[in-house]
């Protein structure tokens, strides 16, 4: 019996032993996963419970949504989101990519009746990842948007997603996303784009995405692009994370940043908005065609117009360009409005009359 008892007794403590390692061992992991990202995005706020109207006839697969929110056009992240999850019966997560002093009134924003449903992730994005990548004129630093190169960093924004949509906050869904999120990509391509193909203006080398992109000779030709191919429009697309990241897509586009820095390689003519060029070269032959009907563009163009029914049928409306929609004097702003949530600070209205002023002049 005294044998049995020492037993027992080297059991029990070998039973502790392991229990205490086990602790040790997932207090590590713990740690480990609560890290801050190495790049500076990191998670503030994530909403896991799907509602009662998720779990009904929907399909339990996640499709994760990106978009970044500024402060200042908050208003369109809100409507931008509010028509994709009022038109979808998939189990859609957003992951808002914002900055630190605009979560407060993002989240109060989130806790509106027709918003409070949804599911998503903020996301606090620290600007110094940018450092030495992007060369910001003191003079016009205001001008400077960091959230707009959100995009180029979509595996650590969303690590165990395979697939995601980025959007950017002036777009309006009239369709269920999961369409879009269905977009065929061809084996080795990490995205899917809107090519721009309309006009002679759109060239790769003149411009891209609406914007004035203009590369040097000496940069085509070192690239080997031609004068005269399509170029895409980067504020609506399908990624494959599996493929982005064996391809180290990010690396290459950090790559051409910094090199543009140096060399200036694209032109300097584009303000905030100098994301597209490094898409251009990184995607440049390689990547997939998206349904042109899911990035109806050009909307916040002057002069640009399309017939009533095919506005109707357009399944995203795109208000790239100068007149966004929340300034009401681009065109279709009235579809915009009916997807737009007040915000609950009144802060966005005054945005909105200043934009309405500036747009006038």
């Amino acid at each position: 019996s005294v044998n049995i008892s020492i037993l027992i007794v080297a059991v029990v403590i070998f039973l502790l032993v392991i229990h205490h390692n086990f602790l040790s061992l997932s207090d590590f992991l713990r740690r480990e996963l609560s890290d801050p990202s190495p790049l500076g995005l990191q998670p503030i706020d994530f909403i896991p419970a799907a509602p009662q109207r998720l779990t009904d006839e929907r399909n339990d697969k996640e499709i994760s949504v990106v978009i970044a929110a500024s402060d200042e056009r908050l208003g369109g992240a809100i409507a931008a989101m509010n028509s994709i999850y009022q038109h979808t019966r998939s189990n859609v997560v957003f992951h808002i990519v914002t900055l630190n002093d605009t979560v407060d009134h993002l989240r109060m924003w989130l806790r509106s009746p027709p918003l409070k449903d949804m599911r998503y992730r903020i996301l606090d994005f620290d600007p110094h990842v940018l450092e030495g990548k992007v060369q910001v004129d003191p003079q016009k630093a205001d001008t400077f948007k960091p959230l707009t190169f959100a995009r180029f960093y979509l595996p650590n924004l969303v690590p165990h997603a395979e697939k995601v949509i980025y959007v950017d906050d002036d777009v309006i869904v009239q369709d269920d996303i999961v369409e879009l999120y269905n977009t065929p990509l061809k084996p080795g391509h990490a995205a899917a784009f809107s090519d721009d193909c309309d006009s002679t203006s759109s060239k790769v080398a003149v411009r891209g995405a609406g914007n004035q992109v203009s590369f040097s000779l000496e940069t085509i030709r070192k690239l080997a692009m031609k004068a005269n191919t399509c170029s895409f429009n980067p504020g609506v697309f399908v990624a494959n994370l599996t493929e982005w990241k064996l391809q180290n897509i990010t690396k290459k586009l950090e790559k051409w940043m910094a090199l543009n820095v140096v060399e200036e390689l694209y032109s300097k003519t584009l303000a905030g908005s100098i994301t597209t060029p490094p898409l251009l070269i990184v995607f440049y032959k390689q990547h997939s065609s998206i349904d042109p009907m899911w990035n109806v563009r050009h909307l916040g163009i002057a002069g640009k117009s399309y017939p009533p029914q095919f506005v109707e049928a357009a399944k995203l409306l795109h208000w790239n360009g100068h007149f966004k929609p929340w300034g009401r004097t681009a065109s279709y702003a009235e579809v915009w409005e009916k997807w737009y949530v007040p915000d609950p600070t009144g802060k966005f209205n005054l945005i909105r009359r200043h934009s309405e002023a500036y747009e006038a002049k």
